[in-house]
């Protein structure tokens, strides 16, 4: 049966939640892509939300602080898990054609 999902997206799912987001940040890297990691940074509040960790997603004085920190840690655990759909999005959208 052929793949339904646009650019690939259906391989992408099938890799491990780190794999994507080394390929998602390399390729941003690559494009110089700024925009991918602002939109990385503003979903980690909700990812960390969805992993069951509702206070993270609560903004305080040192959220700036810890949503970096969290940046660092965007390709670790359940909070890559939950960033999955964000990173087969952003590699299936700028796949090389080939």
């Amino acid at each position: 049966m052929p793949d339904e999902t646009p650019d690939g997206a259906a391989e992408l799912a099938e890799l491990p939640s780190k794999e994507l987001y080394d390929r998602a940040m390399s390729l941003a890297k690559e494009r110089r892509d700024v925009g991918f990691l602002w939109d990385l940074l503003r979903a980690i509040p909700a990812a960390a939300a969805a992993t069951g960790e509702v206070e993270r997603a609560e903004f305080d004085l040192f959220h700036g602080l810890s949503l970096l920190e969290e940046f660092t840690h965007a390709g670790e655990g359940e909070l890559a898990d939950a960033l999955r759909p964000l990173y087969i999005e952003y590699l299936a959208a700028h796949a090389k054609r080939t």
